[in-house]
């Protein structure tokens, strides 16, 4: 159990000894996060304390053993259908194409638009960026390799996505995956073809503290199952970064259980599953 003052404690500490300030976090969350570090490094939150003053690298272990990276190739489904057939077409005649994967964790978001950009015709005008706290799952996304029994609802994900049309049924585009997946059952992968492991552009950014350091306006910023573990007043904070980020024509996707509440509603049109900038 992490009491009210140990979270305090952990939370000044850290913000004290490092560049990272988890005070905004969703306190619930940061509570069963900080009793998972004790556990797993054996520490009571004095220890933990003195660790987080004496040893930089600690804390640099620490922050991606919190920080959450669960993430799938054409995540919800019914998401992906909507960025297909009613967000991506309205960008279609654009001579470019800039999208922001905020919190792109271990890549599988970020390749999945890739696969869709390149279904539709276009990849080539397509600017693409991924950003994440974590160095290491950002590693792992340049990689774009995933085992492949852990994984297989990808290929179910990818046949509601690329094959099917929830509008009309009697379509069906005979996509194989060998056009974008390296198969590997034998060696247990799933790896992503060359073309699309080159396109995107990874870098660290922490939606904390930072702004736009890509330097860039966004027709399309993916931040999905992110702002979930913020508490309001970061999440209003990370709002009104997307919002100056984004083109006057932008939009802005979340995660399924995720909305714009409180004064920036007003800022973005809800349609679907997309938050269109007013």
């Amino acid at each position: 159990m992490v009491s009210d003052q140990d979270y305090q404690l952990f939370v000044y500490a850290l913000k004290n000894s490092s560049k990272y300030d988890f005070s905004q976090y969703s306190e619930k969350s940061l509570k069963r996060r900080i009793l998972k570090v004790l556990t797993d490094h054996s520490l009571n939150i004095t220890a933990l304390i003195s660790k987080i003053k004496t040893d930089p690298e600690f804390v640099e272990k620490m922050v991606k053993e919190i920080t959450v990276n669960t993430t799938e190739l054409f995540r919800d489904p019914q998401v992906w259908q909507a960025i297909r057939f009613n967000i991506l077409p309205r960008f279609k005649n654009n001579s470019v194409i800039n999208i922001w994967h905020a919190g792109c964790s271990t890549g599988q978001e970020v390749y999945s638009m890739l696969i869709l950009l390149n279904e539709l015709g276009m990849l080539e005008k397509a600017r693409v960026y991924a950003t994440d706290i974590n160095t290491d799952v950002m590693d792992a996304a340049r990689q774009g390799e995933y085992k492949y029994r852990f994984n297989l609802a990808y290929l179910d994900n990818f046949d509601k996505v690329i094959k099917e049309n929830p509008y009309n049924y009697e379509e069906y585009n005979d996509v194989p995956y060998e056009k974008y997946l390296q198969l590997d059952k034998a060696n247990d992968t799933i790896k992503l073809l060359p073309f699309l492991r080159e396109k995107p552009v990874f870098k660290k950014h922490d939606l904390v503290v930072d702004n736009n350091t890509l330097y860039v306006k966004f027709d399309l910023i993916l931040c999905r199952n992110v702002i979930i573990y913020f508490n309001y007043n970061l999440q209003c904070r990370v709002f009104d970064l997307f919002h100056q980020s984004l083109y006057d024509t932008g939009c802005l996707v979340l995660g399924m259980h995720e909305t714009i509440l409180g004064a920036h509603a007003s800022k973005f049109q809800k349609k679907g599953h997309a938050y269109f900038k007013n």
